[in-house]
């Protein structure tokens, strides 16, 4: 969609009387940046499109910050039915990844609420362009999924090749090592293994563990 064509459409809706109801989110990604020409930007670009402003929202989070407060209550109102349209600058301020842009969008879809940037597109999941997105962004998401993927198993291979050793090695007992000197005192005191257990606040077969190691240990050693 045009931008030409958006504001046809909307200036259609303006004159019938039939303003949409918009929440605007702004979001820059360090403090020493400011919200204040996105939010301007946004109401005069509303104007323009037949936007009625309810709320506006601004944020200070980076562009890979999944806790983000203020976009959570955007999406609150759309659940409440309290807006028909979401405002933005850009699409990077609102999506994290492509993942999460088509995740939103969908989940916006659900409440009859469409995203829209301010470069004109509209990003309604019901309408055929909206679909063609929708299906763009998949595949998007799917390769990001597969880069992603591949650069693990990528950089896994290239540690294993330094010498690097994932995961728990043979032998490796963590609770075990931790608590064994612990453990071996009480045994020597006198206490039983149920009464070690109770008192080191592990299972009784994790202290049997411990003892019939250290045993065989010394037993291998004697």
């Amino acid at each position: 969609m045009t931008d030409t064509t958006f504001f046809t459409s909307e200036m259609r809706r303006v004159q019938m009387g039939q303003l949409r109801s918009a929440a605007l989110y702004c979001r820059v990604s360090t403090g020493d940046q400011s919200c204040e020409r996105q939010s301007r930007d946004l109401q005069a670009f509303a104007e323009r499109g037949g936007f009625k402003v309810v709320a506006v929202f601004t944020e200070t989070a980076s562009g890979t910050v999944t806790a983000r407060s203020e976009r959570t209550k955007v999406i609150q109102l759309a659940r409440d039915r309290r807006i028909e349209a979401v405002l933005v600058t850009e699409l990077t301020r609102w999506g994290r990844s492509t993942t999460d842009l088509l995740h939103t969008l969908q989940e916006l879809e659900t409440y009859g609420v469409s995203l829209v940037a301010q470069t004109g597109l509209q990003f309604d999941l019901r309408s055929p362009q909206g679909k063609l997105f929708a299906s763009l962004m998949s595949a998007l998401a799917e390769f990001e999924r597969d880069l992603l993927r591949e650069r693990i198993r990528s950089g896994i291979a290239a540690a294993q090749e330094r010498g690097v050793k994932f995961g728990r090695q043979k032998g490796q007992r963590v609770k075990a090592d931790r608590y064994e000197a612990r453990v071996m005192a009480l045994k020597r005191a006198g206490k039983s293994y149920r009464a070690i257990a109770a008192e080191l606040h592990l299972s009784k077969n994790t202290v049997m563990d411990i003892i019939h190691r250290v045993n065989d240990r010394k037993n291998s050693t004697g």
